[in-house]
């Protein structure tokens, strides 16, 4: 995997590039980079990139050709390179998204900033707009370094763990499940005796069932998107009819409690 990436500020990704998961894979040629200054593809002797808008308003856009030129030239070593415009208008990505362009065989990445980026980039030089949510950033430069660290870790050989990719949140669809490491007891919270066990299948189990109930509740909106199996069905109804028992014991209590409030006013 080759990562392209245009941008008018090259030196933010030294942060990316030289830490951790992301340098050992450079180092070890798992995957490459380029970073284009998109001021080198200027006309003029004072390299502008940027324009007042037409129409008018505040701020300014980015011009196309230096843009066009960054391209042009970074395709020259990567033709088939799926573009991608960062920018608040485009589809958000996710892992499904990340795992899709990791079976590229090189990404480009453009970069805008300021009130955004000349049209015509994205109509004609462009594979696909792409957000990393419904904010805006001051630059895209962040967005294409969450970009390149998701797709990254899912290429072979850049993660220690062969299956640890596989094994995170929204891998399947689903949030990842609880982790424990030592010490056993901290803050009087212990750590669940199954993962003390040794017993694969039990762990596997209980991560599973920790996988569900996360999601449940605290992102309820995946169980749209995926399929689940009669395992986690019968995990679900069990949980079910455990929240069930617990409103039934409460619900008379409660209900009281409205009444008596009631009649004090």
């Amino acid at each position: 995997m080759h990562f392209s990436v245009l941008t008018l500020f090259p030196e933010m990704f030294d942060a990316l590039f030289n830490h951790s998961i992301f340098k050992r894979a450079l180092a070890q040629n798992v995957i490459s980079a380029d970073i284009y200054n998109i001021r080198d593809f200027a006309i003029g002797k004072h390299h502008v990139t940027d324009d007042k808008p037409y129409g008018g308003g505040s701020g300014m856009v980015l011009k196309p050709d230096p843009i066009v030129g960054a391209i042009k030239f970074a395709k020259k070593w990567y033709p088939n390179a799926l573009t991608l415009l960062l920018t608040p208008q485009g589809k958000t990505f996710d892992q499904q998204m990340a795992r899709e362009f990791s079976q590229e065989n090189a990404l480009l990445l453009i970069c805008g900033r300021y009130e955004g980026v000349d049209e015509r980039i994205a109509l004609d030089h462009t594979d696909m707009e792409i957000s990393i949510g419904n904010f805006v950033l001051t630059g895209g430069e962040p967005a294409a370094m969450i970009i390149m660290d998701a797709v990254s870790r899912l290429i072979p050989g850049v993660l220690g763990a062969d299956d640890a990719a596989q094994l995170d949140s929204f891998s399947d669809g689903l949030l990842e499940h609880a982790q424990y490491t030592r010490p056993e007891n901290f803050d009087d919270h212990h750590v669940p005796d199954i993962l003390l066990s040794g017993h694969h299948q039990n762990i596997s189990d209980w991560r599973r069932e920790s996988s569900l109930v996360r999601t449940l509740l605290k992102h309820p909106d995946l169980f749209d998107s995926i399929t689940l199996t009669s395992e986690d069905l019968l995990i679900l109804r069990k949980w079910e009819k455990t929240i069930e028992k617990i409103i039934g014991n409460q619900s008379s209590c409660g209900a009281a409690s409205l009444s008596s409030t009631g009649k004090n006013r």
